[in-house]
């Protein structure tokens, strides 16, 4: 009878095994079909400025965002740290990260939406305009965002450029009065990404 029953608890260690593997295998098999048609890069670069004449400018960039397309759907969808912008004046970073943008407790920007009307057949070394349509988070409110960007083939990568302008407002951006001159209120934020499967 003991016997019996410690075999059966072989057989079903076994079975679990098994469907483990199976499972396992099944995601993988699944993971490389889906991700056929997808391109991507870690090290895309978010640049954005709030100058104002006559005043320091107010310029950053992060060149170790995320950012992953799908060719088929034009899905795309990027990720960036927000303590990852750097500034020329160290003292501008600070103050950005610890009263404007708030990083220890909003660490991410994210953006996610498509590429309006796009096919991967179309592309060519030439740049072509489309309109990118999505959902911007930064400072943890999220806006809708249209944006144009040329995107174009380089040696079997696809580059996508772009640029759109955010109001610090819409995202609860709090400028103090004293330096509220010195930092404009639409923010141009550009996009370069070079996404490769």
């Amino acid at each position: 009878m003991e016997s019996r029953w410690f075999t059966g608890k072989l057989i079903y260690k076994q079975m679990k095994k098994m469907k483990a593997l199976v499972f396992f295998m099944g995601i993988i098999l699944t993971s490389n079909f889906a991700f056929a048609q997808k391109y991507s890069t870690k090290t895309g670069k978010i640049t954005f400025e709030a100058s104002v004449p006559l005043f320091e400018d107010v310029y950053a960039e992060n060149n170790n965002s995320t950012a992953i397309m799908n060719a088929d759907t034009g899905d795309i969808a990027s990720l960036a740290m927000v303590n990852g912008f750097t500034f020329k004046v160290s003292l501008m970073q600070e103050h950005f990260n610890e009263n404007y943008a708030e990083s220890a407790k909003y660490p991410k920007t994210s953006f996610k939406g498509k590429i309006q009307n796009f096919n991967k057949s179309d592309l060519s070394a030439k740049p072509k305009t489309y309109t990118i349509s999505g959902t911007l988070n930064f400072h943890g409110v999220d806006n809708a965002v249209q944006s144009m960007a040329n995107i174009y083939l380089k040696d079997d990568k696809i580059v996508v450029q772009g640029k759109f302008v955010a109001k610090t407002a819409d995202y609860k951006v709090k400028i103090p009065k004293m330096v509220a001159a010195k930092v404009a209120e639409n923010v141009n934020v550009n996009y370069n990404f070079l996404l490769q499967k």
